[in-house]
């Protein structure tokens, strides 16, 4: 009996991997007519799930703003104080 690899789960194991560790895309591309440059695009794109580009420093703000929002009653309290709080204001 021989091991064989399971081609099946190879996209799996390539999102694992991907979203683990991460990767960083970068292109300039340059459009040009009878040799004369029109147009100039630079992209950059880095794909990984949100614990590395956490780690590696990208969209903190972003991630540190919708956890808070996701979270409302360890911000100020509990939610139901906060709930009353803006009812009382809707009152005035």
């Amino acid at each position: 009996m021989e091991p064989t690899k399971d081609d099946t789960h190879a996209i799996v194991e390539f999102v694992d991997v991907l979203l683990r560790d991460g990767a960083v895309l970068q292109a300039d591309v340059i459009v040009t007519v009878a040799d004369i440059p029109l147009i100039g695009i630079s992209l950059r794109a880095a794909i990984a799930g949100m614990t590395t580009m956490t780690e590696y420093g990208l969209f903190e703000e972003w991630d540190t703003t919708h956890r808070q929002r996701a979270t409302p009653g360890e911000r100020s309290g509990t939610s139901n104080e906060r709930v009353e709080t803006e009812t009382e204001t809707a009152k005035r």
